[in-house]
């Protein structure tokens, strides 16, 4: 059965957490969605962890449709959220909802993710049948504005223009919002008083979900970010099967027998 934006609004009614990650590949996404991970982001990071990007800022919207096609075809359950690149709905409403509804047209997904205070444009797209995912605290389509990669929401006055916007997204029509780098004490009130699942990355352990990107997951990152834990070495597997392969070339071990045709 395919996952719905009901499915996750109903989970949180039950107290039933559940897992996000990002997804940017066929195969990966097959193997994510047989693993029974219900939601999968297309984040616009494959800039930074794929595309070999500095950060998010470069990738396009033809960058992030042609991604978002392939996950889509590996799905079978997940709920697929395409994220909207930086300047792909922030120039006016009417440009982010052409561009929104080209995720779900052309992309397949089943919703779309925002970054920041869109209240009018959430508000469209949720009256349009688009589904909004929201995303409040550290958004790094915003770094340069906020100084940096730093944590949000420190402070009363801060804490409560978080809280103000996250209100604002969920009274626009999000089904979902994702808290970012900020207080775990903050993380838990705005999960508490929201009725929208909460889905925290760097946001400690109070929300209703958790996100991480795949490749920090995976342990493929170069550097590993304070909220993020890599279940799995594949830099250091993929790194020491590479070089086996190449001390078995040089030496005339592969390939042999077993692996030629007679």
């Amino acid at each position: 059965m395919r996952v719905t934006i009901h499915d996750l609004g109903a989970w949180k009614a039950e107290g039933t957490r559940f897992a996000m990650l990002t997804a940017y590949d066929f195969p990966t996404a097959k193997l994510l969605d047989e693993a029974g991970i219900p939601v999968l982001l297309v984040g616009d990071s494959v800039g930074n962890n794929v595309l070999g990007y500095e950060n998010t800022l470069p990738v396009t919207m033809e960058e992030m449709l042609h991604h978002t096609r392939a996950v889509a075809r590996g799905v079978s359950n997940a709920l697929v959220v395409g994220d909207m690149p930086f300047l792909s709905y922030q120039v006016s409403v009417e440009e982010g909802i052409r561009n929104a509804g080209r995720f779900l047209k052309e992309g397949g997904a089943g919703a779309v993710k925002i970054e920041g205070a869109q209240i009018e444009l959430v508000h469209r797209l949720s009256d349009l049948g688009i589904p909004v995912m929201a995303h409040v605290g550290l958004t790094p389509q915003s770094v340069h504005g906020l100084g940096g990669y730093r944590v949000q929401g420190r402070g009363e006055e801060a804490a409560r223009r978080v809280a103000d916007e996250a209100a604002a997204l969920e009274k626009a029509g999000s089904f979902a919002i994702v808290l970012e780098a900020m207080p775990a004490d903050l993380a838990a009130e705005l999960t508490r008083t929201l009725q929208i699942p909460t889905i925290g990355i760097g946001a400690g352990p109070g929300t209703d979900a958790q996100v991480l990107v795949l490749h920090d997951l995976l342990g493929l990152s170069e550097r590993l970010p304070k909220f993020a834990r890599a279940y799995a070495d594949l830099r250091g597997a993929i790194s020491e099967a590479a070089g086996t392969f190449a001390a078995d070339v040089a030496a005339g071990r592969f390939p042999d027998d077993e692996h030629s045709y007679q």
